[in-house]
């Protein structure tokens, strides 16, 4: 099966390095690239990709915004964003999950953690490593920043964790606390096959793209209070 890959980066020079990589990958192939966030998501109809390359800051439309609405169209479901950004850890990264993106990288990777990134993406995976959530959360906090909804946000959220088994929620909190499916198996006693299991129902229950949106829903419908250690 051919990853299809859509590519979104102001900078030209950029996307043709990027496009000689992913075309040079048997698996992967580009199918479309854009300027600008509002070319991007009219590229992302016409070309239905697997994943889309996405640049956080882009001049009009801005990554963030095209994010948003990529995710929110159900039509584009399949589709899986994976943000670019200079900084890997700042506000615009938290703000790219809560827009949907499944998880963001750092452009000074290598070739390699890219052509994996889109690999995982493109699987559904969690594009949020267990120590990038943590690093994520941590600093993103001592920052200042803030991972509060709206009363919105809050009662939506809510309503889908009333669906949650107790299991579920147990294997919610320690996914959002960034821990891997083996940890989480051996502080809960349980397999790791059951952990997986219990994480794409809990996905499933909630609406959520892959593991990084779980982390999202978890803080902001306040089942787990960020802190600082």
């Amino acid at each position: 099966m051919t990853i299809r890959v859509v590519l979104a980066d102001d900078q030209a020079l950029l996307r043709s390095a990027f496009r000689v990589l992913v075309d040079s990958e048997p698996d992967m192939q580009v199918v479309g690239e854009a300027a600008d966030g509002a070319e991007v998501v009219t590229v992302v109809h016409e070309t239905l990709p697997d994943v889309v390359l996405m640049d956080i800051r882009m001049p009009g439309t801005d990554g963030l915004a095209a994010t948003r609405a990529i995710t929110a169209d159900p039509a584009l479901s399949a589709v899986h964003v994976v943000m670019l950004t200079t900084f890997e850890v700042d506000e615009y990264v938290v703000q790219s999950l809560r827009a949907g993106a499944s998880g963001f990288l750092g452009k000074g990777a290598e070739p390699e953690e890219l052509l994996g990134a889109i690999r995982i993406a493109a699987a559904g995976e969690a594009l949020l490593s267990p120590a990038a959530t943590k690093g994520l959360i941590t600093t993103f906090l001592a920052q200042g920043g803030s991972w509060e909804a709206g009363e919105e946000d809050l009662r939506r959220h809510g309503e889908r964790l009333a669906a949650l088994t107790v299991r579920e929620r147990e294997v919610l909190v320690q996914v959002a606390g960034g821990h891997s499916n083996d940890e989480i198996a051996e502080r809960l006693s349980v397999s790791p096959l059951t952990v997986k299991t219990h994480v794409n129902r809990a996905m499933a229950k909630l609406s959520a793209r892959d593991r990084a949106q779980l982390v999202v829903i978890a803080y902001e419908s306040g089942l787990v209070r960020p802190r600082v250690d």
